[in-house]
C-alpha cells in the first residue's frame, strides 16, 4: 500500500526557540536540532515545500528584557538576532543531511543570510530548498507567530504547523500540566481559541490566519515522526485550528 498523500503541498513550520534548547532550557542542543532537521528532510521526501520560522527564546526573549526595564524595541531587536543564530544552526544541520537550504532574513545581514524577498523565497521552494525565515518581521512588538502567519499567506502555504516543545501534543481545554481533567481537542475554531484565551499562537496571528483562511495545526515537534503524521493527517496527532 502506498503512503498517504500529504494534506498540503507547501507548509510553514513554526518552531519556538525553546525547542532548540533541549533539557538544558537554554542555548542550542545539537541532538535536538538534528532530530528536527531529520523530520524536515523526511517531509521533503514526501514532496512537501517547507519554510521554517524559528523563535529565539532559548537565547533571548524581548519581553524578558522589557520586564527588566530595557527599552522594548531594543529588547525585541535582540530577540530577532537570536532567531538568526538559531536559523544558522538549523541550516548547518540540514546541509549536513544534504538538504539544500537558504536562510532569508527580515533584517539585512548580507554576509550570512539573504534578504527576505517573496519571489526569491518562492523560487527557492520551487527548487526544493528549505527556506528558513529569520529575523521575525524585522520590526519590534511582534512575536515570531506573526511572521509565520504572514509568510504563510505570502508564500501560498496550505497551513501553519505550530510545533510545541513541552510535551504538550495539541490544544487542551486547560493547561494539562496544571489541570489533570484537561482534555485534548482534535479540532477547534479560530473564534473559540480567541474567546477562550487558549495559548495556541498570539491573538494577532490567530486573527490573521482566520481572515486568510489558513489552518493551523498545533503538534509536538519533538516527537520523532510527528511532522510526517501531521502532513498525512494521521488521527489523534495534534489539534487542527480552522
Amino acid at each position: 500500500m502506498s503512503d498517504p498523500e500529504p494534506r498540503w503541498p507547501r507548509v510553514i513550520l513554526k518552531l519556538s526557540g525553546e525547542a532548540f534548547a533541549g533539557a538544558a532550557g537554554y542555548g542550542i542542543d545539537g541532538s535536538v536540532v538534528r532530530q528536527l532537521a531529520m523530520d524536515v528532510v523526511d517531509a521533503r521526501t514526501m514532496g512537501v515545500d517547507v519554510a521554517i520560522v524559528i523563535g529565539g527564546g532559548n537565547i533571548w526573549r524581548g519581553m524578558t528584557g522589557a520586564g527588566a526595564g530595557m527599552d522594548r524595541a531594543q529588547a525585541d531587536y535582540m530577540g530577532m538576532l537570536a532567531t538568526i543564530i538559531n536559523s544558522l544552526a538549523l541550516q548547518d544541520t540540514l546541509e549536513q543531511l544534504e538538504q539544500p537550504t537558504r536562510v532569508m532574513s527580515a533584517i539585512h545581514m548580507e554576509q550570512i543570510a539573504e534578504p527576505y524577498i517573496r519571489r526569491r523565497a518562492e523560487r527557492h521552494l520551487e527548487k526544493g530548498r528549505v527556506v528558513i525565515l529569520a529575523g521575525g518581521l524585522g520590526a519590534p512588538f511582534f512575536t515570531t507567530d506573526t511572521p509565520a502567519a504572514l509568510r504563510a499567506a505570502e508564500l501560498a502555504a496550505g497551513a501553519v504547523l505550530k510545533g510545541t516543545h513541552s510535551g504538550v501534543d495539541g490544544v487542551y481545554t486547560a493547561d494539562p500540566k496544571l489541570d489533570p481533567t484537561a482534555t485534548k481537542l482534535d479540532e477547534i475554531t479560530y473564534m473559540d481559541v480567541l474567546n477562550r484565551g487558549l495559548k495556541v499562537m498570539d491573538p494577532t496571528s490567530i486573527t490573521f490566519c482566520m481572515d486568510n483562511d489558513l489552518p493551523i495545526v498545533v503538534f509536538d515537534a519533538l516527537q520523532v515522526g510527528n511532522l510526517r503524521r501531521v502532513l498525512t493527517g494521521e488521527p489523534g496527532v495534534g489539534t487542527l485550528v480552522r
